[in-house]
């Protein structure tokens, strides 16, 4: 009796390991840090009169169309950019993987992409009609609302984009943002808001919006990430624990 129950003990055993060896194997943890970006963080060059299209936003482009920035690939040597058409989200629109150098026609004009990087991707309008219709003068620098402020938010005219840039802290001075403060509005039509901080990994989720159009929609911000709105640099300071954000104006 006693060796059958040796054995029947030993049996009990290597079917306990064999149920432990075939436990499944543990996912992804749902506070697992975000892939981070390899860099560069820019690649070509940006010069005036160019149209910047912000990382996850539209920009309204001349003839009535626009254009996304939706998606970014860095190798740490080189990067690409996708692009669709519309300046809003339609389901099915055309794509463009892009890189530097690569021409695009949106609404019967012809762009070239200039610079791409992490926070934006800049446009060069290939005639000079678009450009002209990109830098036009608006009837007013204040915001009126809504669709109307079109040529305020997406423009490279020059007065515009200063006055966007005057209602943003000086250089070197800060812009606080709260999560579920609300949206922060700015006098030529820009509003800002956090919609998420992570107390985690330390990263939140900023976006804008310009003309009822989402114009930007940074996620996975780390301190030391740099952000682009209304052609305004700055660079974010995250505090997981106070669940905020402060964004420092950079040096244009």
């Amino acid at each position: 009796m006693r060796g059958h129950a040796a054995v029947g003990f030993a049996v009990a055993l290597l079917a306990l390991a064999g149920c432990q060896s075939r436990k499944p194997a543990a996912g992804p943890s749902a506070d697992a840090s975000p892939a981070r970006d390899k860099g560069p963080l820019c690649v070509g060059t940006a010069a005036a009169g160019m149209p910047h299209v912000l990382r996850g936003g539209g920009f309204t482009l001349p003839g009535g169309g626009g254009v996304r920035y939706t998606g970014a690939s860095a190798d740490g040597t080189t990067r690409t950019a996708t692009l669709a058409d519309g300046a809003r989200y339609r389901s099915g629109a055309r794509q463009w993987t892009v890189r530097t150098g690569a021409r695009l026609t949106v609404s019967g004009h012809a762009y070239t992409v200039r610079q791409i990087c992490s926070y934006r991707v800049v446009l060069a309008p290939d005639d000079a009609e678009a450009r002209a219709a990109l830098a036009a003068e608006p009837a007013s620098t204040r915001s009126s609302g809504g669709s109307a402020d079109d040529g305020l938010c997406y423009t490279t005219n020059r007065s515009a984009l200063t006055a966007a840039g005057r209602g943003f802290p000086a250089e070197g001075q800060a812009l606080p943002l709260v999560t579920n403060g609300g949206r922060r509005q700015f006098p030529t039509g820009w509003s800002i808001a956090v919609y998420f901080v992570s107390s985690a990994d330390g990263t939140a989720h900023l976006g804008a919006s310009c003309a009822g159009i989402p114009a930007a929609d940074y996620q996975d911000v780390a301190t030391g990430d740099t952000v682009e709105f209304a052609g305004t640099l700055f660079r974010a300071t995250v505090v997981g624990a106070s669940r905020s954000v402060t964004l420092t104006r950079l040096r244009s």
